[in-house]
């Protein structure tokens, strides 16, 4: 048999997610269809017969086999990142809802990589047409013509931004356009314009999502109706009068009042007994006997205070021991030690550190440990044991906890930011270490020694001179134009005040041991830092750190030392 396809609304908050869903409920419930659609807690149970009422003569004369959606509305971040299962995210479709009048925000480019890197498919719903200014709702009609009576302005307007995101999304590794225009949607993203507040363009947003999942999701939506029920918790939550329950969604089976089921746990699996099972039906909550996949639940049982969202379970029908090795070896997958060395990467919930794991690991970044909970001394003193010090660190998705000086803690609770967050720190190391190790080494420059600036002739000859290119340093080597080294700086003078270094433009008294004005070097002579091969090639190597006048002198330098070797520094 076919379940239903699992379809998860993400986007920044206040962007649409749940009143997208509030018009798709309102419009196809009615009165004398029991049940026709179902609130979960946090989804709804959409059968093909609402996505029909809905959808109207844009499905005239199609053959569909999927028997509805089951749309997951997620409240946060965190709680689409618990939407998992074993190797991948558990939706098989995803809505990404923008405002067109807000563009792309912390949240929604979370989002976007977050899907990216489970590879789930989605379409973007662009919501909120209907504020643009001077917009005519025209409800009775397909979006299609709706726009096309539009005022031309307007139609220039929704165009405009339309292309903008386009281009923001390519620019995130997102090709996009909008539903009518795509042609393949293998290779593009379809994007839908509507209103949850009009409800114009939900039938077309349901029309490309139907298509897709009857093109390309039936096979993956088999399923074998009374094998042992699995699934995934969303959320544990507590209310007065009821305790603690789960929130949580069977994507897989069937399991019923009184069935025992396994819940991965941090070290060991948990056991417990449902003691009841309910559902949101229109605007109350019933208890009900048993659930079939795919759909959303609440289930009492006792022992569930330590159970952690995103984690899997499994109706242990069987061999309780198998199920609880099965179960606890999906934990594993995703909160093992995955390398060697590497960073500490820390979550609040299974879901979110096997996202952020997911993330980190596309980026060749390497981590050392993942695990659930608050940032421990254990967990720093495992990260200050890594030779590297850009491992030296740990990073916390939505936790708090520990710290010292030796380890570097970066916390966050949107998991892009997070990570670029790491990106810039470890871009800042690196900078800050490849221009220390710049200071070590002899710097290019082009000086000439200027007339009536003969301060002393010899022993050790000291002289004024113009730097022309290039940075002069204290210590460093001269040779003149023909390439050969004569001396070196043993001193540097602007006013009398002595200085380690002088820049292009800066005249300078320098002190010059082992020559004598008037043989080796006169005014006008023009004098070059004499560098080795190893400099020259670590100079290169940091070429991005030197001035523009310090690359035109190196090449300079080049030339001069290639004369006599033509391999010089290669």
């Amino acid at each position: 048999m076919l379940r239903q396809v699992l379809i998860t609304f993400v986007g920044h908050v206040d962007h649409g997610k749940s009143s997208i869903l509030d018009y798709i409920r309102e419009t196809s419930i009615v009165k004398s269809e029991a049940g026709g659609i179902t609130q979960q807690i946090y989804s709804w149970n959409i059968p093909f017969s609402s996505v029909k009422k809905i959808c109207g003569d844009l499905l005239k004369g199609k053959n569909i086999k999927i028997p509805g959606f089951l749309a997951i509305d997620t409240p946060g971040h965190a709680a689409f990142n618990n939407l998992r299962k074993r190797g991948g995210n558990l939706a098989d479709l995803a809505v990404l809802v923008i405002d067109i009048n807000e563009g792309l925000k912390e949240q929604t480019l979370e989002c976007i990589e977050i899907l990216k890197s489970y590879k789930t498919p989605f379409i973007i719903a662009l919501n909120k047409i209907d504020l643009i200014p001077g917009w005519q709702v025209n409800k009775g009609i397909a979006l299609l013509k709706n726009i096309e009576s539009q005022h031309e302005n307007i139609k220039n307007e929704l165009d405009s931004k339309l292309y903008r995101f386009v281009g923001d999304l390519f620019n995130k590794g997102v090709n996009a356009d909008r539903f009518d225009r795509v042609d393949n949607y293998t290779k593009k993203v379809a994007i839908v314009p509507c209103s949850a507040k009009t409800g114009e363009g939900v039938a077309e947003l349901l029309l490309v999502l139907t298509g897709l999942a009857q093109k390309f999701l039936e096979k993956n939506l088999e399923i074998e109706k009374d094998s042992p029920g699995t699934g995934t918790i969303l959320e544990v939550r507590e209310e007065k009068g009821i305790g603690n329950f789960i929130e949580a969604i069977l994507y897989d089976g069937y399991l019923k009042v009184n069935d025992a089921i396994v819940i991965g746990g941090i070290e060991n699996p948990i056991v417990t007994k449902i003691r009841g099972m309910f559902q949101q039906v229109e605007k109350e909550i019933k208890p009900i006997k048993e659930a079939h996949a795919a759909s959303g639940i609440r289930i009492i049982a006792p022992e569930i205070k330590e159970v952690i969202a995103g984690m899997p379970f499994k109706v242990a029908s069987k061999d309780l021991e198998s199920v609880k090795k099965e179960i606890q070896r999906e934990v594993e997958e995703v909160t093992l030690e995955v390398d060697n060395e590497g960073i500490i990467l820390k979550a609040d919930s299974l879901g979110s550190l096997e996202a952020l794991v997911h993330l980190i690991r596309n980026k060749g970044i390497k981590v050392k440990k993942a695990s659930i909970g608050e940032i421990t001394k254990k967990d720093l003193a495992d990260a200050e044991a890594d030779k590297e010090k850009l491992n030296k660190v740990v990073l916390g998705f939505n936790v708090e906890g520990e710290s010292n000086e030796s380890v570097k803690v970066i916390k966050h609770d949107v998991i892009y930011k997070l990570i670029d967050d790491f990106e810039n720190w470890v871009s800042n190391e690196k900078r800050m270490a490849e221009e220390k190790s710049l200071e070590k080494i002899s710097r290019p420059c082009r000086i000439v020694i200027l007339k009536d600036c003969i301060f002393r002739q010899s022993n050790p000859a000291i002289v004024g001179v113009e730097v022309e290119l290039g940075t002069l340093q204290n210590g460093v080597d001269l040779m003149k134009e023909d390439g050969k080294k004569i001396t070196e700086v043993k001193g540097i003078q602007l006013e009398k005040e002595s200085i380690t270094k002088a820049e292009k433009g800066k005249q300078v008294a320098i002190s010059l041991p082992h020559l004598t004005v008037g043989r080796q070097i006169d005014v006008g002579t023009v004098l070059y830092s004499s560098l080795t091969e190893e400099e020259f090639r670590k100079l290169k190597e940091l070429k991005k750190y030197l001035k523009g006048d310090e690359v035109e002198v190196l090449k300079e330098i080049t030339k001069i030392k290639r004369k006599d070797n033509p391999v010089w520094g290669i």
